[in-house]
């Protein structure tokens, strides 16, 4: 599919009644729609749109009643509102059975644990509830914590790194605290038996913490890294911000974002996809790494000297469509399809993973498609690359080795553009490394 060119004003207005649409359809259901942050590997979703399991890819929308599954090489994290984040190892599967509002606007929160590993980092909670059910057992979280749950056929086992959770089932109720863990036999539904359950003074490594701890130190290292005075009630997508561009005051304009690596070609619609969602419609689904909130909060506007921008604006409304203020005259600005279900490429589309490489050439324009979070100094690099105007090369960490995973795979999807933007050779990517859990 080819972006429709047309008239600032025409584009602007169809922009608004699809994204008054979708809006009133989220708040009349008392809907809530979270982030898929991180695709690494074969992951697959079940969006509800009565197509069943396909490929997932980064900035897919999350609804109530998806189901994400990962393969023998997957992973995959989700980021709620407030930045916590729920991550699913591999061979692993994860329903969304329940995302809503409560009367007073706190978030409602019930996922099942269906199959595998999964791990929780929640923030502050406010009055919010989050609750993980797995088998015929619950675990409810009443205030931040960060903990592990590994599902068996025979038992599961929970390891808390932080905070307090509750768990209740058929055998009984019992609270995990901090560094302790507990082994539940699933066939054995006696709560007077002392042995459903055991709880250990300690926790047992999983090769999968350290990709876990990695993906805190990131968002902990960048949520409020950057000098931004953003204050947002969402705090999803806002470590990708800060990691791959640059916040600023715009002379005349305001307070604005940037991603690094822009030249006066690009626009901020050339890649990603269109997504249909039941009682939503389409909705735009950025292909960049960083691309969620300047996608459905405030809106895209292009300033003589800076050239694109986003602008946080209101956070009283989810946006569907991307709205744009000020385009330039011949400025190529999203379209919705008309009719269909099916999701839509445009440009290079959107990916599921960066490519496995260990090295990995960034292009100037590429506005850092395909660039993963673990190059270093990456803010470095683009201002070398400012002064320059040269592609810049750049090393990517390993990750944690997984005993049951057999590397990363994954590529862009076929768009229908030509443009370069990042390329990659064969090696392993990675995530920044970090300390014990905190």
């Amino acid at each position: 599919m080819r972006i429709v060119r047309a008239g600032a004003m025409l584009a602007v207005g169809v922009l608004f009644a699809s994204t008054v649409l979708v809006v009133s359809a989220a708040a009349d259901s008392k809907a809530r729609i979270v982030r898929l942050s991180d695709v690494e590997g074969k992951v697959q979703i079940d969006r509800t749109a009565g197509s069943g399991f396909e490929k997932a890819f980064l900035n897919l929308p999350v609804i109530e009643g998806s189901h994400l599954k990962t393969g023998r090489d997957g992973r995959a994290e989700v980021e709620f509102e407030d930045g916590s984040a729920l991550r699913l190892g591999p061979d692993s599967e994860l329903a969304f059975t329940h995302l809503g509002l409560g009367d007073d606007g706190q978030k409602l929160s019930t996922v099942q644990l269906v199959s595998g590993t999964a791990y929780a980092n929640l923030r502050e909670k406010r009055g919010d509830q989050f609750q993980l059910n797995f088998a015929k057992e619950s675990i409810a979280v009443p205030e931040a914590a960060h903990f592990r749950v590994v599902l068996n056929e025979a038992d599961a086992t929970v390891a808390v790194f932080k905070g307090n959770v509750n768990a209740s089932g058929p055998s009984g109720k019992f609270e995990i605290v901090e560094k302790h863990s507990a082994t539940i036999d699933l066939a054995n539904t006696d709560p007077e038996n002392k042995k459903a359950f055991v709880i250990a003074k300690n926790y047992e490594q999983e090769p999968l913490d350290g990709w876990d701890r990695q993906q805190n130190d990131y968002h902990d290292r960048y949520a409020n890294a950057g000098g931004s005075s953003l204050k947002s009630p969402y705090g999803y997508g806002l470590s990708d911000l800060n990691y791959y561009g640059n916040f600023m005051t715009i002379p005349g304009y305001g307070f604005g974002w940037q991603p690094f690596f822009v030249d006066a070609a690009w626009n901020p619609f050339m890649d990603g996809a269109w997504a249909w969602y039941p009682g939503m419609g389409y909705m735009w689904v950025s292909g960049y790494p960083w691309g969620w909130m300047p996608y459905y909060y405030g809106n895209w506007g292009f300033y003589p000297g800076y050239g694109w921008v986003w602008q946080p604006g209101s956070w009283n409304s989810f946006y569907g469509v991307p709205r744009v203020v000020n385009p330039p005259a011949k400025a190529s600005l999203p379209k919705a399809p008309v009719t269909g279900h099916q999701t839509v490429m445009v440009g290079r589309g959107l990916t599921a993973n960066p490519a496995t490489y260990s090295k990995l050439t960034i292009n100037p324009g590429s506005a850092g498609f395909g660039v993963p979070r673990s190059v270093s100094h990456l803010d470095r690099v683009a201002k070398t690359m400012a002064s320059t105007s040269r592609p810049a090369v750049v090393s990517s960490h390993p990750a944690p080795s997984v005993a049951s995973s057999s590397g990363f795979g994954g590529s862009p999807s076929a768009g229908t553009s030509g443009r370069s933007g990042t390329s990659a050779s064969h090696g392993t990517t990675g995530h920044p490394s970090g300390g014990p859990h905190r």
